[in-house]
């Protein structure tokens, strides 16, 4: 079976075919999926999701590409995570691709998640594109990860280097790849994938962007997360039922899962 540890089912092209999302996840054997929340004023959809299908679990935060939305708090974080669906804190973190000028505001906004990840003890989802160095200094700064007194988490969707990888997990973090890895330009990432021990490894859609191949420049949905895994297995030459199964593993020991 599989997990697909991020995504936005509540975005409205997924939601609308909710009924076949779920069959096809189940066509797939995907048993679980982490619906990703993105901002505050969309969150009661995301934890809806959850509180209405055992099997989806949801997160609170705010991403951050999203500069005009309400700004969250510390103690607003952790007021709308005390739900036992809420089970990760973000997605949270930095990106330098998308925006560019003054993006102090940024860094706060993540300082923030990382203080609400740390009081709530639930791990935190960090995105990061084109700002590895800033993300993996604040990290260290604010305390996230196992090695400084807070809880683990997860590196979302995975494009950086092995060196930012192998920093990430020195504080007990996990990579999450997503259909990228499956890219036949992904070459890069493909020997991150390579080196990084299975232990430390999740597999995600982060759909509906990003589809996998053979389903590249389609709308992506949880099914297709068994793409990812089936390539990951194949990468390192191990069967994929010890893909699927350590993936697994590594989701409900992550994020405090009760099977």
């Amino acid at each position: 079976m599989y997990i697909d540890s991020h995504c936005h089912i509540n975005f409205p092209e997924l939601a609308a075919r909710m009924p076949e999302i779920l069959a096809k996840m189940a066509d797939n054997h995907v048993t679980h999926a982490l619906c990703v929340s993105v901002d505050l004023p969309d969150f009661p959809q995301v934890l809806a999701l959850a509180e209405q299908y055992p099997h989806i679990y949801a997160s609170v935060g705010v991403h951050p590409d999203y500069e005009d939305t309400p700004e969250p708090s510390v103690e607003q974080l952790v007021q709308l995570a005390d739900h036992k669906k809420i089970i990760a804190i973000g997605e949270t973190g930095l990106d330098y691709f998308r925006l560019t000028g003054d993006l102090e505001w940024q860094r706060e906004r993540f300082r923030t998640h990382i203080k609400a990840s740390r009081i709530t003890r639930k791990p935190l989802i960090i995105h990061t594109r084109a700002a590895s160095e800033d993300t993996i200094r604040i990290m260290r700064e604010e305390g996230a990860g196992t090695e400084a007194g807070g809880v683990a988490g997860v590196m979302h969707c995975f494009t950086e280097s092995l060196e930012v990888a192998r920093a990430a997990i020195e504080m007990g973090f996990y990579i999450s790849f997503s259909g990228i890895v499956t890219f036949k330009s992904a070459k890069d990432l493909q020997a991150v994938a390579l080196e990084l021990p299975l232990d430390r490894i999740l597999i995600e859609t982060d759909s509906p962007y990003l589809a996998p191949m053979p389903h590249r420049g389609k709308m992506n949905e949880p099914g297709f997360v068994a793409h990812v895994g089936e390539y990951i297995a194949k990468l390192k030459g191990i069967p994929v039922e010890q893909v699927a199964q350590q993936t697994t593993d590594n989701f409900f020991k992550l994020f405090n899962v009760v099977r």
